[in-house]
């Protein structure tokens, strides 16, 4: 019997990833799933890889889907025991050159629409469900050219503490996974020349402790026990998975 055998589970940002190991492994441990993407053809694929699951493609940025979204999870789903909040957006810009454009598209995926999804999801929260919010290393260290993402990610940190307490009377537990660097597919999808994105890989594998990054289904596993019971008691934390790297900055 797995670990979330007969739960219904959402992960934003599920067709890729840590949200796509995520799925995978809560399929795996019993789970009804549904997932969110902006990519049709890679949401559809995903659907066919995890038999039993659920789709909706939609814009973690705009907070009429996620009306929409909802609409769809209750529709289908009823309701969630498990909410993971894992889409997000991170583009790279020195200081300087943050436009506002730039600051909204960043902004209003990675916190508004994180902080919207969370509010629009309540109703359908079971009196025992656990939210999870995909932080990351960046809310507690310097993130050079990354400042508008690391900010979001301090803010959704700040969140987790908040809203942790703020449901607490309604018995859902609020946490957050925070992972350094991850061998995703996102990973370098920042519009530069790849050899800059080689040299940053490059960097961040000198400065880890263990030499590497994180695998997804490492963070994923993370991520599956605060969905558990084996996390009943643990609310408003969040767990670093980054294999030491903020231990030396």
């Amino acid at each position: 019997m797995g670990r979330l055998s007969g739960r219904k589970a959402l992960i934003t940002g599920g067709n890729s990833g840590i949200g796509l190991a995520t799925a995978r492994l809560f399929a795996q441990e019993g789970a009804v799933v549904g997932i969110t993407g902006r990519d049709a053809d890679r949401l559809a694929t995903t659907q066919r890889e995890l038999a039993g699951s659920f789709a909706w493609k939609s814009d973690a940025s705009d907070l009429s889907q996620i009306d929409q979204l909802m609409t769809g999870v209750g529709e289908k789903l009823g309701h969630l025991d498990v909410f993971f909040v894992n889409a997000a957006q991170a583009l790279p810009a020195p200081f300087p050159f943050v436009t506002e454009a730039l600051f909204d598209e960043i902004a209003t995926t990675t916190f508004k629409g994180a902080f919207f999804a969370i509010q629009k999801a309540l109703p359908l929260l079971s009196p025992t469900a656990s939210v999870i919010i995909n932080t990351s290393i960046s809310n507690e260290v310097g993130a050079p050219h990354f400042s508008v993402y690391a900010a979001c990610k301090a803010a959704q940190r700040s969140l987790v503490r908040t809203l942790a307490l703020e449901l607490a009377e309604r018995g859902v537990r609020v946490n957050a996974v925070s992972p350094g660097p991850v061998d995703t597919p996102g990973f370098g999808r920042w519009g530069v020349p790849m050899e800059i994105v080689e040299a940053a890989r490059a960097e961040f594998t000198r400065r880890s402790p263990l030499r590497r990054f994180a695998r997804p289904e490492e963070v994923a596993r993370t991520v599956l026990y605060l969905a558990s019971d084996e996390s009943s008691y643990v609310t408003g934390t969040e767990l670093v998975v980054d294999g030491g790297f903020s231990q030396l900055l």
